[in-house]
């Protein structure tokens, strides 16, 4: 696996904790090399209390310590008004809606290339659609097994 898919891999993997935690509006920030970020990528979301902002922050360490990641920082838990988890290549903030609105840090980043969760998946190929027929057949050899 090449460095790029993997880093798709591990933020797509903090993404997926995100959502777990019901984090609302994920945004994700491709960083440009030019710009002078000092990482990849930002991974942004909101919780709508210090509990849920916490929980969504755990969740994450959780499941990338899971692939043995670790944050070589973490900022801001015990307040969760916004907590920064630094992965290096990567970056998660996790805000509540009245720091993340005071930041804006999509305006202050608007020439990063934002990004659905979907667009870093890898290695992910589109089947083609078989025939309800033929959808049948596998399924009912499915229960058999």
């Amino acid at each position: 696996m090449t460095k790029q898919s993997e880093l798709k891999r591990q933020v797509s993997d903090a993404i997926t904790a995100c959502q777990e935690k019901k984090a609302e509006q994920i945004s994700i920030l491709q960083m440009e090399k030019e710009s002078g970020a000092f990482t990849d990528y930002f991974v942004v979301c909101s919780g709508t209390n210090p509990r849920q902002i916490q929980a969504i922050s755990d969740e994450v360490e959780q499941r990338l310590k899971a692939s043995g990641l670790y944050p070589t920082h973490v900022e801001g838990y015990s307040q969760a008004e916004w907590i920064l988890l630094d992965y290096v290549d990567f970056v998660v903030h996790v805000f509540s809606d009245k720091a993340r609105k005071f930041y804006d840090l999509e305006r202050l980043w608007k020439a990063a290339k934002q990004l659905a969760p979907a667009d870093l998946k890898t290695g992910t190929r589109r089947t083609p659609r078989t025939s309800s027929k033929s959808t049948k057949a596998v399924g009912a050899r499915r229960k058999k097994a």
